[in-house]
């Protein structure tokens, strides 16, 4: 008997231990994804555009082609690479963080800079007007799964970095967890964006009574302010995220800790001239001059990276247009 009560004992303790591991993970994950939220919001916001264009038969599908190419490049390449790195060259990380958050800042730059002086790209333009519908798709699901990856890495590694435990088998089942909690999330949220106007036709059209109708109509007038909203957001997310990330990082690596520092005193000198909702004041303050900086950032990369890194880049790889852009 005393033996049997033993192995209980063991097992209670077992499931103890096993019971805190999961805790540990949701909290882990929670955490993670929280603070990976401005790269999910653009994440969201970009990917409505790839299926512009195309037959209302064909959205559904071309989104989940490209969810499965976010699940590829989240699980079997982000989640081992910095898994690996976390492991053998973790000093890597920040410095990683840093690239990932200066492109955000020059994607984000980029789009403001279109939005007040709008300009053409004749390249790309050229190279996605494919007479073969087919071709086309392809085209524009490679590129939007290229351009997941750059946010799904970005995701990935700001998600490693908050997470404390140094185990690493809790690092690598939280860090899937976010990677497929987020690709839900996003893809679901956008497979429902883009069919929110043929939602609203049903029911404008097939509704049974006026109210479902006045619904309907009201969702295919307000899907275009929603798209360009979507838009907004997530070029802010792009700067406040992006800008964040490069400040951070310059501080962590004690490069240049004064912007981040100052970035951090005015928004904890806003909260307590404020009193009330000190927290959101302080995220808000900071979003804010993380979202500038980041602006600054990206306007001065811009030119590095079309007159210098693209030149070198199709030199390099002999790659024209739109594959070089």
């Amino acid at each position: 008997m005393s033996g049997l009560l033993a192995l209980l004992d063991d097992v209670a303790a077992i499931a103890k231990v096993a019971a805190a591991s999961v805790d540990d993970v949701a909290a882990a994950a929670a955490k993670a994804g929280a603070k990976a939220a401005g790269v999910v919001i653009d994440d969201a916001a970009v990917t409505p555009k790839y299926v512009t264009g195309f037959s209302a038969a064909r959205e559904l599908p071309i989104i989940w082609r490209i969810s499965l190419g976010s699940v590829r490049n989240k699980i079997l390449i982000l989640l081992p690479l910095l898994l690996a790195l976390e492991t053998f060259l973790p000093a890597a990380i920040t410095p990683l963080l840093m690239l990932g958050g200066a492109y955000l800042c020059f994607e984000g730059a980029e789009k403001v800079l279109h939005a007040f002086a709008p300009h053409a790209d004749a390249t790309v333009e050229a190279d996605f007007d494919a007479k073969d519908p087919t071709k086309l798709e392809e085209e524009k699901i490679a590129g939007a799964i290229k351009t997941d990856f750059i946010l799904s890495a970005e995701i990935m590694t700001i998600a490693l970095s908050v997470i404390d435990s140094g185990n690493l088998w809790l690092q690598g089942i939280t860090l899937a967890i976010v990677g497929l909690a987020i690709t839900v999330g996003v893809y679901g949220a956008v497979a429902l964006i883009v069919k929110m106007d043929d939602i609203g036709l049903h029911l404008a059209s097939s509704g049974r009574t006026g109210v479902v109708r006045a619904f309907g109509n009201g969702l295919v007038r307000g899907m275009p302010g929603l798209l360009k909203l979507l838009s907004t957001v997530g070029t802010v997310a792009m700067l406040w995220v992006g800008g964040n990330i490069v400040l951070h990082g310059l501080e962590v690596t004690h490069l240049w800790a004064w912007p981040y520092d100052t970035i951090h005193h005015l928004a904890e000198s806003a909260a307590l001239a404020v009193g009330a909702a000190q927290g959101f004041v302080t995220w808000v303050v900071t979003a804010f001059f993380d979202a500038i900086a980041g602006l600054i950032i990206g306007l001065i990369l811009i030119p590095v990276a079309t007159r210098i890194i693209a030149p070198l880049w199709r030199a390099a790889t002999g790659t024209k247009g739109a594959a070089a852009h």
